[in-house]
Protein backbone atom coordinates (compact mmCIF):
# COMPACT_ATOMS: atom_id res chain seq x y z
CA UNK A 1 0.00 0.00 0.00
CA UNK A 2 2.95 2.67 0.86
CA UNK A 3 4.90 1.46 -2.34
CA UNK A 4 1.58 2.72 -4.30
CA UNK A 5 1.68 6.04 -2.82
CA UNK A 6 4.93 7.07 -3.83
CA UNK A 7 4.19 5.90 -7.06
CA UNK A 8 1.66 7.79 -7.25
CA UNK A 9 3.33 10.55 -6.07
CA UNK A 10 6.34 10.13 -8.15
CA UNK A 11 3.57 9.62 -11.58
CA UNK A 12 2.12 13.19 -10.39
CA UNK A 13 5.67 15.09 -9.91
CA UNK A 14 7.28 13.40 -13.18
CA UNK A 15 3.18 14.88 -14.96
CA UNK A 16 3.77 17.67 -13.32
CA UNK A 17 7.59 18.53 -14.30
CA UNK A 18 6.53 17.05 -17.86
CA UNK A 19 3.82 19.87 -18.23
CA UNK A 20 6.40 22.73 -16.86
CA UNK A 21 8.47 21.55 -19.46
CA UNK A 22 6.22 21.34 -22.25
CA UNK A 23 4.18 25.32 -21.10
CA UNK A 24 7.58 26.35 -20.78
CA UNK A 25 9.32 25.51 -24.65
CA UNK A 26 5.06 25.79 -25.64
CA UNK A 27 3.38 28.54 -24.11
CA UNK A 28 -0.04 26.99 -25.24
CA UNK A 29 -2.10 30.27 -23.28
CA UNK A 30 0.07 32.59 -25.01
CA UNK A 31 -1.44 30.90 -27.75
CA UNK A 32 -5.17 30.97 -27.56
CA UNK A 33 -5.13 34.52 -26.31
CA UNK A 34 -3.06 35.48 -30.05
CA UNK A 35 -5.95 33.47 -31.68
CA UNK A 36 -8.65 35.08 -29.67
CA UNK A 37 -7.27 38.77 -30.76
CA UNK A 38 -7.33 36.88 -34.35
CA UNK A 39 -3.70 36.31 -34.76
CA UNK A 40 -2.46 33.48 -36.99
CA UNK A 41 0.41 31.96 -35.05
CA UNK A 42 1.14 28.50 -34.63
CA UNK A 43 2.41 26.51 -31.71
CA UNK A 44 5.44 25.07 -33.19
CA UNK A 45 6.45 28.59 -34.06
CA UNK A 46 5.82 29.54 -30.36
CA UNK A 47 8.34 26.57 -29.61
CA UNK A 48 10.87 28.11 -32.42
CA UNK A 49 10.83 31.46 -31.00
CA UNK A 50 11.64 29.63 -27.35
CA UNK A 51 14.68 27.86 -28.90
CA UNK A 52 15.88 31.09 -30.30
CA UNK A 53 15.73 32.91 -27.44
CA UNK A 54 12.97 35.42 -28.45
CA UNK A 55 10.11 36.25 -26.12
CA UNK A 56 7.25 34.64 -27.47
CA UNK A 57 5.09 37.18 -25.17
CA UNK A 58 6.94 40.16 -26.48
CA UNK A 59 6.20 39.40 -30.18
CA UNK A 60 2.49 38.46 -29.56
CA UNK A 61 1.72 41.45 -27.88
CA UNK A 62 3.49 43.44 -30.57
CA UNK A 63 1.65 41.61 -33.34
CA UNK A 64 -2.14 41.41 -31.39
CA UNK A 65 -1.89 45.72 -30.92
CA UNK A 66 -0.87 45.70 -34.78
CA UNK A 67 -3.48 43.94 -35.94
CA UNK A 68 -5.99 45.70 -33.96
CA UNK A 69 -4.83 48.69 -35.28
CA UNK A 70 -4.85 47.73 -38.64
CA UNK A 71 -0.97 47.37 -39.71
CA UNK A 72 -0.87 44.98 -42.37
CA UNK A 73 2.95 45.28 -43.04
CA UNK A 74 3.62 43.94 -39.38
CA UNK A 75 4.76 40.55 -39.62
CA UNK A 76 6.15 37.67 -36.87
CA UNK A 77 8.96 37.60 -39.07
CA UNK A 78 10.41 41.25 -39.08
CA UNK A 79 9.25 41.59 -35.65
CA UNK A 80 11.98 38.95 -34.65
CA UNK A 81 14.41 39.87 -36.45
CA UNK A 82 14.47 43.19 -35.34
CA UNK A 83 14.23 42.16 -31.75
CA UNK A 84 17.07 40.04 -32.36
CA UNK A 85 19.26 43.21 -34.57
CA UNK A 86 18.76 45.00 -30.66
CA UNK A 87 15.83 46.62 -31.39
CA UNK A 88 12.77 47.64 -29.14
CA UNK A 89 10.07 46.03 -30.57
CA UNK A 90 7.49 47.47 -28.38
CA UNK A 91 8.17 50.96 -29.10
CA UNK A 92 8.28 50.17 -32.79
CA UNK A 93 4.44 48.65 -32.73
CA UNK A 94 3.48 51.81 -30.47
CA UNK A 95 5.12 54.36 -32.42
CA UNK A 96 3.29 52.77 -35.84
CA UNK A 97 0.09 52.94 -34.18
CA UNK A 98 0.41 56.40 -33.10
CA UNK A 99 1.85 57.44 -36.35
CA UNK A 100 -1.10 55.87 -38.25
CA UNK A 101 -3.86 57.47 -35.93
CA UNK A 102 -1.88 60.41 -36.78
CA UNK A 103 -1.65 60.20 -40.34
CA UNK A 104 2.11 60.13 -40.49
CA UNK A 105 3.82 58.25 -43.61
CA UNK A 106 5.64 55.37 -41.27
CA UNK A 107 6.18 52.84 -42.62
CA UNK A 108 8.08 49.17 -40.61
CA UNK A 109 11.48 49.69 -42.20
CA UNK A 110 11.83 53.41 -41.61
CA UNK A 111 10.31 52.83 -37.90
CA UNK A 112 13.14 50.35 -37.20
CA UNK A 113 15.57 51.89 -38.64
CA UNK A 114 14.95 54.68 -36.40
CA UNK A 115 15.17 52.29 -33.49
CA UNK A 116 18.29 51.06 -34.45
CA UNK A 117 19.85 54.16 -35.05
CA UNK A 118 19.40 54.84 -31.66
CA UNK A 119 16.16 57.05 -31.76
CA UNK A 120 13.22 57.06 -29.39
CA UNK A 121 11.54 56.13 -32.67
CA UNK A 122 7.48 56.68 -30.32
CA UNK A 123 8.82 60.02 -28.83
CA UNK A 124 9.93 61.03 -32.02
CA UNK A 125 6.29 60.49 -33.70
CA UNK A 126 5.02 62.17 -30.53
CA UNK A 127 7.16 65.07 -31.34
CA UNK A 128 5.96 65.24 -34.32
CA UNK A 129 2.06 65.25 -33.51
CA UNK A 130 2.63 67.52 -30.43
CA UNK A 131 5.72 69.99 -31.14
CA UNK A 132 8.63 70.67 -28.07
CA UNK A 133 10.04 74.00 -27.16
CA UNK A 134 13.46 74.17 -26.45
CA UNK A 135 14.68 77.25 -24.17
CA UNK A 136 18.43 78.40 -25.46
CA UNK A 137 20.79 79.18 -23.07
CA UNK A 138 21.74 82.93 -23.22
CA UNK A 139 23.66 84.02 -26.36
CA UNK A 140 25.80 86.90 -25.44
CA UNK A 141 26.32 89.22 -28.41
CA UNK A 142 27.27 92.83 -29.03
CA UNK A 143 25.70 95.29 -31.34
CA UNK A 144 28.00 97.94 -33.86
CA UNK A 145 27.16 101.00 -31.16
CA UNK A 146 29.56 98.68 -28.61
CA UNK A 147 26.78 97.60 -26.11
CA UNK A 148 26.81 93.79 -25.36
CA UNK A 149 22.88 92.04 -25.14
CA UNK A 150 22.33 88.94 -23.74
CA UNK A 151 19.66 87.26 -25.14
CA UNK A 152 17.17 84.48 -24.43
CA UNK A 153 15.16 82.17 -27.01
CA UNK A 154 12.50 79.62 -27.19
CA UNK A 155 12.92 77.27 -30.08
CA UNK A 156 9.56 74.95 -31.26
CA UNK A 157 10.57 72.57 -33.24
CA UNK A 158 8.74 69.69 -34.74
CA UNK A 159 10.22 66.21 -35.18
CA UNK A 160 11.31 65.43 -38.67
CA UNK A 161 10.52 61.59 -39.62
CA UNK A 162 12.41 61.65 -42.65
CA UNK A 163 15.84 62.99 -41.12
CA UNK A 164 15.91 60.71 -37.68
CA UNK A 165 18.56 58.35 -39.42
CA UNK A 166 21.70 60.74 -40.01
CA UNK A 167 20.26 64.04 -39.00
CA UNK A 168 21.77 66.29 -36.33
CA UNK A 169 20.48 66.61 -32.70
CA UNK A 170 18.78 69.71 -30.49
CA UNK A 171 22.67 70.66 -29.75
CA UNK A 172 23.29 71.42 -33.32
CA UNK A 173 20.27 73.24 -33.53
CA UNK A 174 20.34 75.22 -30.31
CA UNK A 175 24.21 76.39 -31.51
CA UNK A 176 22.98 77.14 -35.38
CA UNK A 177 20.13 79.36 -33.09
CA UNK A 178 22.66 81.32 -30.83
CA UNK A 179 24.82 81.86 -34.00
CA UNK A 180 22.13 83.23 -36.12
CA UNK A 181 21.18 85.84 -33.14
CA UNK A 182 24.87 86.65 -32.43
CA UNK A 183 25.06 87.79 -36.54
CA UNK A 184 21.33 89.62 -36.18
CA UNK A 185 22.47 91.48 -32.91
CA UNK A 186 26.29 91.87 -34.49
CA UNK A 187 24.74 93.28 -37.82
CA UNK A 188 22.28 96.12 -36.33
CA UNK A 189 23.36 99.57 -35.81
CA UNK A 190 22.39 100.32 -32.50
CA UNK A 191 21.23 97.86 -29.56
CA UNK A 192 18.30 100.07 -29.47
CA UNK A 193 16.90 98.84 -32.63
CA UNK A 194 17.12 95.57 -31.28
CA UNK A 195 15.36 96.35 -27.79
CA UNK A 196 12.46 97.90 -30.15
CA UNK A 197 12.10 95.30 -32.42
CA UNK A 198 13.39 91.94 -31.03
CA UNK A 199 11.18 90.21 -33.32
CA UNK A 200 13.44 91.35 -36.62
CA UNK A 201 16.24 88.56 -34.98
CA UNK A 202 13.25 85.69 -34.84
CA UNK A 203 12.73 86.77 -38.66
CA UNK A 204 16.26 87.08 -39.72
CA UNK A 205 17.33 83.75 -38.30
CA UNK A 206 13.91 81.82 -39.48
CA UNK A 207 15.72 82.88 -43.53
CA UNK A 208 19.00 81.11 -42.50
CA UNK A 209 17.08 77.62 -43.17
CA UNK A 210 18.85 76.50 -39.64
CA UNK A 211 16.98 72.98 -39.60
CA UNK A 212 18.66 71.97 -42.60
CA UNK A 213 20.17 68.60 -42.34
CA UNK A 214 18.81 68.30 -38.68
CA UNK A 215 15.90 65.54 -37.64
CA UNK A 216 13.93 68.61 -36.58
CA UNK A 217 11.62 71.20 -38.80
CA UNK A 218 11.70 74.81 -37.00
CA UNK A 219 8.63 76.01 -36.81
CA UNK A 220 9.19 79.55 -34.60
CA UNK A 221 12.14 81.51 -32.94
CA UNK A 222 10.27 83.46 -30.17
CA UNK A 223 13.12 86.04 -28.23
CA UNK A 224 11.97 85.17 -24.05
CA UNK A 225 14.23 88.07 -22.51
CA UNK A 226 16.74 91.12 -23.61
CA UNK A 227 19.25 92.35 -21.22
CA UNK A 228 21.28 95.17 -21.44
CA UNK A 229 25.06 94.08 -20.49
CA UNK A 230 28.64 95.54 -20.65
CA UNK A 231 29.50 98.77 -22.35
CA UNK A 232 32.38 96.34 -24.42
CA UNK A 233 32.99 99.27 -26.70
CA UNK A 234 33.72 102.22 -24.02
CA UNK A 235 35.93 99.17 -21.96
CA UNK A 236 37.96 98.88 -25.51
CA UNK A 237 38.63 102.42 -25.87
CA UNK A 238 39.45 102.65 -22.01
CA UNK A 239 42.16 99.24 -22.44
CA UNK A 240 43.63 101.24 -25.55
CA UNK A 241 43.98 104.43 -23.77
CA UNK A 242 45.63 102.46 -20.60
CA UNK A 243 47.92 100.85 -23.18
CA UNK A 244 49.32 104.17 -24.79
CA UNK A 245 49.61 105.73 -21.30
CA UNK A 246 51.53 102.76 -20.52
CA UNK A 247 53.46 102.92 -23.84
CA UNK A 248 54.09 106.82 -23.33
CA UNK A 249 55.29 106.19 -19.48
CA UNK A 250 57.66 103.69 -20.72
CA UNK A 251 58.92 106.13 -23.69
CA UNK A 252 59.49 109.02 -21.01
CA UNK A 253 61.37 106.68 -18.84
CA UNK A 254 63.17 105.94 -21.73
CA UNK A 255 64.06 109.32 -22.88
CA UNK A 256 65.05 110.47 -18.55
CA UNK A 257 67.58 107.33 -18.61
CA UNK A 258 69.05 108.81 -21.82
CA UNK A 259 69.22 112.12 -20.39
CA UNK A 260 70.75 111.04 -17.12
CA UNK A 261 73.32 108.70 -18.98
CA UNK A 262 74.58 111.84 -20.79
CA UNK A 263 74.90 113.93 -17.95
CA UNK A 264 76.83 111.29 -16.27
CA UNK A 265 78.78 111.27 -19.89
CA UNK A 266 79.31 115.00 -19.58
CA UNK A 267 80.32 115.05 -15.94
CA UNK A 268 82.84 112.57 -16.72
CA UNK A 269 84.36 114.69 -19.55
CA UNK A 270 84.55 117.45 -17.33
CA UNK A 271 86.03 115.78 -14.48
CA UNK A 272 88.95 114.49 -17.20
CA UNK A 273 89.65 118.32 -18.30
CA UNK A 274 89.52 119.66 -15.17
CA UNK A 275 91.93 116.94 -13.99
CA UNK A 276 94.21 117.95 -17.52
CA UNK A 277 94.02 121.43 -16.41
CA UNK A 278 95.43 120.81 -12.65
CA UNK A 279 98.16 118.72 -14.42
CA UNK A 280 98.80 121.81 -16.89
CA UNK A 281 99.08 124.15 -13.91
CA UNK A 282 101.50 122.04 -12.45
CA UNK A 283 103.92 122.64 -14.93
CA UNK A 284 103.24 126.27 -15.11
CA UNK A 285 105.95 126.70 -11.95
CA UNK A 286 108.39 124.10 -13.50
CA UNK A 287 108.49 125.95 -16.75
CA UNK A 288 108.91 129.52 -14.80
CA UNK A 289 111.83 127.68 -12.87
CA UNK A 290 113.07 126.77 -16.20
CA UNK A 291 112.75 130.15 -17.33
CA UNK A 292 115.18 131.89 -14.35
CA UNK A 293 117.32 129.77 -14.78
CA UNK A 294 117.67 129.87 -18.91
CA UNK A 295 117.46 133.61 -17.99
CA UNK A 296 114.21 133.81 -20.53
CA UNK A 297 112.53 135.40 -17.90
CA UNK A 298 113.54 138.06 -15.15
CA UNK A 299 112.32 139.21 -11.99
CA UNK A 300 110.60 142.07 -13.39
CA UNK A 301 109.19 140.19 -15.59
CA UNK A 302 107.79 137.70 -13.00
CA UNK A 303 106.60 140.98 -11.30
CA UNK A 304 104.36 142.44 -13.88
CA UNK A 305 102.78 139.25 -14.61
CA UNK A 306 101.80 138.86 -10.90
CA UNK A 307 100.44 142.46 -11.46
CA UNK A 308 98.51 141.39 -14.16
CA UNK A 309 96.80 137.93 -12.30
CA UNK A 310 96.28 140.50 -9.62
CA UNK A 311 94.38 143.55 -11.73
CA UNK A 312 92.45 140.07 -13.44
CA UNK A 313 91.29 138.90 -10.11
CA UNK A 314 90.18 141.77 -8.77
CA UNK A 315 87.97 143.36 -12.05
CA UNK A 316 86.41 139.77 -11.81
CA UNK A 317 85.65 140.13 -7.93
CA UNK A 318 83.90 143.35 -9.28
CA UNK A 319 82.35 142.16 -12.38
CA UNK A 320 80.87 139.11 -9.95
CA UNK A 321 77.69 140.47 -7.92
CA UNK A 322 78.07 139.69 -4.25
CA UNK A 323 75.29 137.76 -2.20
CA UNK A 324 74.09 140.06 -0.07
CA UNK A 325 73.47 142.68 -3.35
CA UNK A 326 71.75 139.93 -5.39
CA UNK A 327 69.19 139.54 -2.78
Amino acid sequence: MFGMEVTLILVALLILVVLGIFFYYVPFFLWISARVSGVKISLIQLFLMRIRKVPANVIVRAMIEAHKAGLSDVNRDDLEAHYLAGGNVEKVVHALVSAAKANIDLGFKMATAIDLAGRDVFQAVQMSVNPKVIDTPPVTAVAKDGIQLITKARVTVRANIRQLVGGAGEDTVLARVGEGIVSSIGSSESHKQVLENPDSISKLVLKKGLDSGTAFEILSIDIADIDIGKNIGAMLQMDQAQADKNIAQAKAEERRAMAIALEQEMKAKAQEAKAKVIEAEAEVPKAMAEAFRSGNLGIMDYYRMKNIEADTTMREAIAKPTTSQGK
